[in-house]
């Protein structure tokens, strides 16, 4: 029942399945914000400190305060956002509270010459950099299921479909292949991008003015040789352990379309395992099965391909995040009023999507039923109709490319209407119309060249090669909370 003061405003995630419970929706969670933007504090007073614009105990007190995220409200820090527009503002009035009832002196060294948005973009890289190590993490565990299946099934025959059709035969070492190289490339994608996801400091516009003021201010010499700003970047960046920028980038949002793009391929990637399980598990057909389905409000007899269809929502709502995302790259001045702010809910709905669907690929591939039965007798359900291809090829050696497409054409129909199989038909066809070349094709040989076992072409070679790829990625570090 609600409560006497309303429903709660707080969203658990129960319209989206795909995203609960997962580690990339804790790791995006509004606490983990919280931890973020005060880590990105943290780390600008230990920068201001390694290049002596702050003294190490002023460092050591706002370390130490942004550690007590108990005193850190969320919804607190929301609410009060909306006068400024942004959560910076509310969290430095807390900290700077924080700090000096620690050490009143060091009070005045939280966020010094910052401007907000160095500390959300900061934040924002240092949950994004934590997220993804889920992710990857699970696309390495997808990859790896993938490589087994491939491996297995090397040589197992299938149908391959084109425009929804059967086309010619295929294996589902083949397939499971392809899927795993979609993977590897996601991931390969998401592991570069987050190796050079940035911090950010550039002050209010870019310049990081305000850091000279100060210094001058405190009666500190320059260092000969030495711009104290790039020093401040550098050491800020060490601190963070996100990458160093060559510039601030407040309206330079390479950084996040960069991720936005990797996101959506993952995505998609992602997407295309899916689209082909809910189609291969369709009961018809019946060549795939999720290892534990999903059951019916009303139909207690189906076990639904569960996982495989929140990854296909997922692949069907990152692009449009994406969109978003590229569309701030559109940013005016040296810092926007907009197209900043809008990139923070897509952004982390994108890597929520992702994350659960990276999760929801691990489980489904390493419980994935293959029934190489139901297969072979999909393969036979055109009666020989699916190497037509390979008939015509033999056939126009003795009659003409034209004249062997024109014959396969009219048995293949008649085939299908009769309900007979391919190779009699087709003999029986050769013997009326063209009895010289007959002898050439015994009912022994037709039967051989109709099988479709023996015509997947190159399927196995492309597998070996394909599982010649590293099937794992270097950890790269996640960095720390409040170093």
């Amino acid at each position: 029942m609600p409560s006497d003061d309303g429903p709660s405003a707080s969203d658990d995630g129960l319209l989206a399945p795909g995203r609960v419970d997962s580690a990339v929706e804790t790791a995006t969670g509004d606490a983990a914000y919280v931890r973020a933007l005060l880590d990105a504090e943290a780390a600008l007073t230990r920068a201001q400190a390694a290049v002596g614009l702050a003294p190490p105990a002023a460092a050591e007190a706002v370390t130490a305060a942004a550690r007590d995220t108990g005193r850190y409200d969320a919804r607190d820090l929301a609410v009060r956002a909306r006068s400024g527009g942004n959560p910076v503002i509310p969290l430095v009035d807390a900290l700077t509270t924080a700090v000096s009832e620690r050490d009143a002196g060091a009070a005045a060294y939280v966020h010094r010459g910052a401007t907000s948005q160095d500390i959300v973009d900061t934040a924002t890289m240092l949950v994004c950099s934590r997220a993804l190590a889920a992710v990857l993490g699970d696309l390495d565990d997808t990859a790896a299921a993938l490589a087994r299946a491939a491996a297995e099934h090397r040589g197992t025959p299938m149908a391959g479909r084109t425009l929804t059709q059967h086309a010619v035969p295929t294996t589902f070492g083949l397939k499971a292949a392809g899927w795993r190289e979609l993977v590897l490339d996601a991931r390969d994608r998401l592991a570069a991008v987050r190796a050079a996801l940035p911090a950010q400091l550039g002050g209010a516009a870019g310049t990081l003015a305000a850091f000279h003021a100060f210094a001058e201010a405190d009666g500190r010499e320059p260092v000969p040789g030495s711009d104290l700003g790039l020093r401040l970047l550098a050491a800020y960046a060490a601190e963070t352990g996100l990458a160093e920028p060559v510039l601030p980038w407040h309206t330079l949002r390479t950084p996040v379309a960069d991720l936005a793009g990797a996101l959506a391929h993952t995505a998609g990637a992602l997407g295309k395992v899916a689209a082909d399980v809910l189609a291969l598990s369709r009961t018809e057909t019946g060549e795939l099965a999720e290892g534990s389905g999903g059951g019916s409000s009303a139909m207690p007899h189906k076990a639904n391909p569960v996982r495989a269809t929140l990854i296909a929502a997922a692949a069907r709502q990152v692009p449009a995040l994406a969109g978003v995302l590229y569309g701030a790259l559109a940013a005016e001045d040296e810092r926007p009023a907009g197209a900043w702010h809008a990139e923070w809910q897509p952004l982390r709905d994108a890597l929520r999507l992702v994350g659960g669907a990276a999760r929801d690929a691990a489980e489904l591939t390493a419980g994935l039923r293959v029934r190489p039965e139901r297969m072979r007798a999909n393969l036979d359900a055109t009666g020989g109709g699916i190497v037509a291809e390979r008939l015509a090829a033999v056939l126009g050696a003795h009659l003409g490319r034209d004249a062997a497409k024109r014959l396969l054409t009219d048995v293949a129909r008649r085939a299908r209407e009769d309900g007979t199989g391919l190779a009699g038909t087709l003999g029986r066809a050769l013997r009326a119309r063209h009895p010289a070349v007959a002898d050439a094709f015994p009912a022994a040989r037709l039967r051989e060249l109709a099988d479709p076992v023996a015509y997947t072409g190159s399927a196995g070679a492309l597998v070996d090669r394909a599982l010649r790829r590293p099937g794992t990625h270097p950890a790269a570090p996640t960095p720390q909370e409040n170093a």
